[in-house]
This record gives C-alpha cells, sequence and structure tokens, in this order.
C-alpha cells in the first residue's frame, strides 16, 4: 500500500486499472468524444465489440431495470430537469416536495425549472424523508413528491404511494445513490412515474458525470426524448475535463495526496496531491463535482446537456462491474457492523424486505464532526455527507428556499453524522484502519 495515498471515500473511488487505462486510451481519440455519426464503428471494451452510441447504455440500463424506457443525459441532474420540464407542471406556484438531509444537486434542477422546492424533514433512523411530515407539508399547490433512498437504503414504498395515490401527487425517485436496491424484491427507479440516476464521480457507478432518466409511462419517455433531441452536447473542453479526471486523479493526486518527512526527531506532512488537486481545480483543469454557480442556485452552462459517447464508454465499462461493485460494498458494510457494534455509535439501520447496497456506510455519533477532522490528520479521508440540511456545507440555503428549523432533524443528522467507504478500492485491512480508529472514540 502507498503510505502516502490516502483512504478515502471519494476523490473517484469506483475506478480500478482497466477505467484509468480506458479513459487514457480515449484522451487520443477525440473524434470518439461526441457523437458517433458512423454506428457501423465499433470499439472493444474488455474484449468485447461494442457500438458505442448512447443508446447501448440506455438498452442496458433499460434490460437491467426492467422499465420501457431509459434516456441517457451528461448528468443526474439534467435527467432531473428532463423529467420536471416534462410534466406539464404550471410553474412558479407548483411545489415539489423532497427531503432535507441532501445535496443541492437535487434542489437546483427544481428551481432551474421554475418550480418551488418544499423541504420535508427526514427520519432520523433511515435518513429518508419522514412520512408524518411529509403528510404535514400536502398541500393544494403540491405536485410532486421526489423520493431520495439515501445512501442507498430505498424509502418505505408501499407508504408513499399511498400517499402519492390519496393526494393524486406524481412520484418521482432520486435513486442518485441507490443503484441496484430493491425494496420488496423490486428494483428501485420502478415505483414512480419516473426516477432519475447518477453516475457522476463517487455514485455507485462512475464515469465522472452522466445520468439517466426511466419511466414506463409512454406519453412522458416521448416528451423526455424531445427534450433530449433538444439539447446539445457539452463542450469539447467539458469532454477534456472529464476524461482527465480518472488519471490525474488516480496516477498523480492520490500517490502524493500527503507526503511524510523527516525534520529532526519529527515527521512532519505536506500535502502535494492535495494542492494539486486544488491547482487542477484553480486553472479549470480539472472540473469540480459542484460549481460554485450551484451553491447560488444558479446554472452552470453545462446543464442541461446530452450525454457523450466518451462517457458511454465509461459507463458501460463501469455497468457491467455492478454487481460485484455493490457485493463488496455489502462485505465491507458486514466488516464494519462486526467492528463496531457494542461501541457508542448508532450504526445504520437495514429494515427487512430492503435490499440496502451501502454506497457509504453511515453512522452517528455526538462528535461526528470532530472525528472527521481527527480522521482527516491521519490521511483517513471519511466522509461528511451531509454536514448541512442541504450540502456541500458552503450552499447558501437561502438560495435553495430552505428555511432554518424547517427540517430539525435533518439538521440535527448533519452535525451527528459521517460515513465510512465502501466502493471497491476499499479492503478488509483498510476497513480495519477505520475500525481500529474509531473505536478509541467509541469506548
Amino acid at each position: 500500500m502507498n503510505p502516502f495515498r490516502p483512504i478515502s471515500i471519494s476523490l473517484s473511488p469506483n475506478t480500478e486499472k482497466d477505467d484509468i487505462l480506458l479513459a487514457f486510451k480515449l484522451l487520443f481519440q477525440p473524434h470518439l468524444w461526441k457523437k458517433c455519426k458512423n454506428r457501423n464503428l465499433n470499439f472493444y471494451l474488455g474484449g468485447e465489440k461494442v457500438k458505442f452510441y448512447s443508446q447501448k447504455l440506455e438498452e442496458e440500463f433499460k434490460k437491467y431495470l426492467g422499465v420501457k424506457y431509459a434516456i441517457s443525459f451528461n448528468s443526474g441532474r439534467s435527467a432531473l430537469m428532463a423529467i420536471l420540464n416534462s410534466l406539464g407542471l404550471q410553474r412558479r406556484d407548483d411545489e415539489v416536495l423532497l427531503q432535507a438531509f441532501t445535496c443541492n444537486a437535487a434542489v437546483n434542477p427544481i428551481i432551474w425549472s421554475g418550480l418551488k422546492p418544499v423541504f420535508v424533514d427526514c427520519d432520523e433512523k433511515t435518513f429518508n424523508i419522514d412520512l408524518e411530515d411529509l403528510k404535514r407539508k400536502i398541500i393544494e399547490k403540491s405536485r410532486v413528491v421526489m423520493v431520495q433512498h439515501t445512501f442507498g437504503l430505498p424509502a418505505d414504498m408501499n407508504e408513499i404511494l399511498e400517499i402519492c395515490r390519496k393526494n393524486n401527487l406524481i412520484l418521482i425517485e432520486d435513486c442518485a445513490h441507490s443503484l441496484g436496491a430493491e425494496y420488496k424484491g423490486k428494483k428501485v427507479g420502478t415505483f414512480g412515474k419516473a426516477a432519475f440516476f447518477s453516475f457522476s464521480r463517487d455514485k455507485v457507478i462512475s464515469s465522472v458525470y452522466a445520468g439517466m432518466a426511466v419511466t414506463d409511462d409512454d406519453e412522458l419517455a416521448e416528451k423526455l426524448q424531445e427534450f433530449q433531441g433538444k439539447i446539445s452536447y457539452p463542450s469539447y473542453f467539458w469532454i477534456f475535463q472529464q476524461l482527465l479526471h480518472p488519471i490525474l486523479m488516480n496516477w498523480l493526486i492520490l500517490p502524493t495526496y500527503s507526503i511524510s518527512c523527516p525534520v529532526g526527531n519529527r515527521r512532519f506532512s505536506f500535502g502535494v496531491g492535495k494542492y494539486l488537486l486544488i491547482l487542477f481545480q484553480w486553472l479549470q483543469i480539472l472540473s469540480k463535482a459542484v460549481h460554485w454557480k450551484e451553491k447560488r442556485g444558479k446554472k452552470p452552462g453545462y446543464f442541461p446537456k446530452r450525454l457523450p459517447n466518451v462517457l458511454v464508454i465509461l459507463a458501460l465499462n463501469q455497468f457491467k462491474k455492478l454487481e460485484s461493485f455493490n457485493k463488496h460494498r455489502k462485505e465491507i458494510a458486514d466488516f464494519y457492523y462486526n467492528g463496531l457494534k457494542g461501541l457508542n455509535f448508532e450504526l445504520p439501520q437495514n429494515p427487512e424486505n430492503r435490499k440496502q447496497i451501502f454506497l457509504r456506510f453511515t453512522i452517528k455519533h455526538s462528535k461526528a464532526h470532530k472525528i472527521i477532522k481527527r480522521a482527516w490528520q491521519k490521511n483517513l479521508l471519511i466522509g461528511d455527507w451531509y454536514a448541512s440540511p442541504i450540502a456541500p456545507h458552503d450552499t447558501k440555503l437561502e438560495k435553495m428556499q430552505y428555511i432554518l428549523g424547517s427540517c430539525p432533524k435533518a439538521e440535527r443528522l448533519s452535525k451527528e453524522t459521517f460515513n465510512l467507504p465502501t466502493h471497491i478500492n476499499i479492503s478488509q485491512k483498510e476497513a480495519k484502519k477505520i475500525v481500529d480508529f474509531i473505536k478509541t472514540y467509541g469506548s
């Protein structure tokens, strides 16, 4: 193990050698980046001949979920925008109810679509939407309920479907955390009128940026396809930034993230890779996961856009590994359960009849933020999803139309939770280091 490389929960966590080499190979083939005009042209992916246009990923996705339609976009935000703009809502006063303890990426598309976000508190055990608070906040102007399956744990879909039926509400599933999760044997993303998925850099599968909208509704699907057809591809420069991400992250930034050197009788650490990451983002060589505009409710120019072919190829390479990724996440989660039981932590709930995929293993402790900071000092980059009722922590809550005090449970959870990595690049040896560290706080 590289002593300078951190044990990290994010920073391109899913990428393996084949993903990095694939991105490097594609970097020098710009004729493949946007749209493949010659559909007879083939690309060899893991030894298999693959036609590389977006329909291939859409077809694979439909087959996996068992839905009629899957429409690809360059991000989950773009997919959500497409859904909201295809529902025929009246805008302005039409309300979309969604839970707090979420990311601004789930809120902004609502605002950008001219709709009003209304925040519902979350359940402190499952981190999913609080059904009683949902019932209280439904009014005449409520049109949509957007349900987030937080950290890969499905929400209580039977109850939610009944609430939507009684109140004539449209159900959208936010499956950004939950590709492969199931509720009573049925995959999430197949319960509502529509659902969207994200394949961004730290999701279940990762192609740096990408998203998918799915539905079984013929009329909605036609409008989604029209929306997709009207928008353009992102720029070549934006695509170049995304291809560079797994390459620079794995070959330069992470291997030098924290270098330690002796000075007299002491050792000092300095983050070469950490500062390289900041520099590359400042120079716009690499893009950020969340643009500064999004933290203020503004829309960057690369939303909404179509999914360029080069990211389709990266996503297909990840998608074929989905089952092994989720199997590994479950094994690491079991290791955490066994290693942390009996300590002064509240571990994740795993209700019966729900297949949790553990995108992250989220636990509660009164000193959560102190634990995070202390871990970072030891090169253990455990996660802080979510350190604010709407993440990232420096998001302007008033620009999200969030009223402080409106979701007290979510606000409390943002101070008491932290998450442990479960991705494919975390071994049990590394998980043990994390468990040993956390035990210092749990006695």
